[in-house]
């Protein structure tokens, strides 16, 4: 994944994702960001992007920042696979 749109540190962050819906993520960032500020994310391969508000930031001792994102105006496929318990 990539994030961009800090709005203090610009420029591209390569991250990965913890969980994913078809409403939103939860990232991981070495930036903090702050409540419904803006960003981009995109997958590497461009099959998905989408405008997200950050609906929250929690500092985590491993990784920076758990970011969890609203997507706002989602473009592409994003593959959420659902689980089917018998």
């Amino acid at each position: 994944m990539h994030i961009t749109g800090h709005p203090a540190l610009p420029g591209t962050e390569s991250t990965f994702t913890e969980n994913v819906s078809p409403h939103g993520a939860r990232v991981f960032s070495m930036r903090r960001w702050n409540t419904n500020d803006r960003l981009t994310i995109s997958t590497l391969t461009g099959a998905f992007r989408a405008i997200a508000r950050v609906a929250y930031c929690q500092s985590t001792p491993q990784s920076g920042f758990a970011v969890g994102l609203e997507f706002v105006e989602p473009t592409g496929n994003w593959v959420v696979a659902e689980s089917h318990a018998n």
